[in-house]
């Protein structure tokens, strides 16, 4: 008898495996799966064909001076193998410059400052441009400066350093780089969640409504049939996701935006488990959602409330910020976004992430809970389509 039970309480790897031999042999799930993969690797080339096109700068000057530093600029770009090109606009003031970038008309000015110079942006920095300005102005400085016969380091150094003003900051590239993680760990889960999610509430209401249930619920306990479904879609949605990881940074590595990579692997890093665990709790969910009808048809109706929390989960992940985005970040499966998203810009402390991997452990174990008794209660409900409510009221 011990062995028996042993064994039912095992059952769910059966169901699992079955889950998982039925997904990678129905076409729509490999062609979805080849379909993300295609338009990664497609974006991936046309950020490579656009990177390929030489990137040509305009900057505003109000002197000849200033005209020659950008020519000599765009030289030493060519030299390097650039392909940054660099134009001089001249205009009449500092004051004339500086309107000009923040129309958009230029793409950066270069102004006199005491002995030396200032460049000016818009909202962000151009590191490229900034480089080969800044060691132009550095050489000639400290030309000027030898020729004016300075015989100490200090009079040699005078003017050639180049401060970079924003005139409309928007932030450091890490918030930009937080925006894009956000976006990509936002999709991944967001795809995963739908495509997952329907086909594991269909999958259940169609062996209700074929009556295929009835005979498994008298063979192995519901609790049995639920973990397997949940966990079989799990691994694969794991997998997936772990794919189209692989040859994201696959592509990064190839384009060189190394850089990029290694501020992205923390967040990447802390995703993995927290779609782990957001998915899992989702998962049951959807259980629910197919427990709830009797037919197909009844699945749209059903499973309404649970596309809105997913694109909730989404939209807020993506769109939120400042203490919204902080407050998100410790809300379980809305921390699945937020917080790796944090851990990439920088702002989350150490212990910020463990603290809310915990929290998110905690709110899908009693999510799970939850979950089984609402599909326990459901899922034998045959005659006719269950609400939400109902299967949260009623006693299985």
């Amino acid at each position: 008898m011990t062995t028996a039970s042993a064994q039912l309480r095992s059952v769910w790897r059966i169901v699992a495996a079955r889950e998982i031999a039925v997904k990678l042999r129905d076409r729509n799930f490999l062609v979805s799966t080849g379909l993300m993969l295609v338009l990664i690797v497609v974006g991936l080339g046309i950020q490579v064909f656009v990177g390929g096109k030489s990137s040509a700068k305009t900057v505003a000057v109000t002197s000849p001076a200033g005209s020659a530093l950008v020519a000599q600029s765009g030289k030493a770009a060519d030299a390097a193998g650039s392909d940054l090109e660099l134009k001089a606009k001249s205009l009449p003031s500092a004051r004339a410059v500086e309107q000009a970038v923040k129309d958009g008309d230029v793409d950066a000015g270069l102004v006199p400052q005491g002995d030396g110079w200032r460049l000016v942006g818009k909202s962000s920095r151009n590191a490229e441009l900034a480089t080969y300005i800044g060691q132009t102005v550095s050489t000639d400085a400290i030309a000027r400066n030898a020729a004016a016969a300075g015989t100490s380091l200090q009079a040699l150094q005078r003017g050639a350093t180049l401060p970079y003003d924003l005139l409309q900051p928007k932030g450091d590239d890490n918030t930009t780089e937080a925006r894009v993680s956000a976006v990509a760990f936002g999709f991944l889960f967001y795809l995963a969640a739908l495509l997952f999610g329907m086909a594991i509430a269909n999958s259940v209401v169609e062996e209700k409504q074929n009556r295929i249930v009835e005979i498994i619920a008298s063979a192995i306990p519901l609790r049995q049939l639920l973990i397997g479904k949940v966990v079989g879609n799990t691994v694969l949605a794991i997998v997936q996701v772990a794919l189209l990881s692989a040859v994201a940074v696959g592509g990064l590595i190839v384009t060189d935006n190394t850089a990029l990579l290694g501020t992205l692997a923390g967040g990447i890093g802390w995703f993995l488990p927290f779609f782990l665990i957001g998915f899992l709790a989702l998962a049951s969910l959807w259980a629910v959602v197919g427990a709830l009808a009797t037919r197909m048809e009844d699945v749209q109706s059903t499973s309404a409330p649970m596309t809105t929390l997913v694109m909730a989960i989404f939209l807020g992940g993506i769109l939120a910020t400042g203490g919204l985005l902080k407050l998100l970040s410790f809300v379980p499966l809305f921390s699945t976004i937020a917080m790796p998203a944090r851990v990439v810009s920088g702002d989350a402390a150490w212990w910020e992430p463990l603290a809310s991997l915990g929290i998110a452990a905690v709110g899908a174990y009693f999510i799970l809970r939850t979950a089984e008794r609402m599909y326990r209660s459901s899922l034998m409900q045959t005659s006719h389509k269950v609400s939400f409510r109902q299967a949260l009221t009623e006693r299985d």
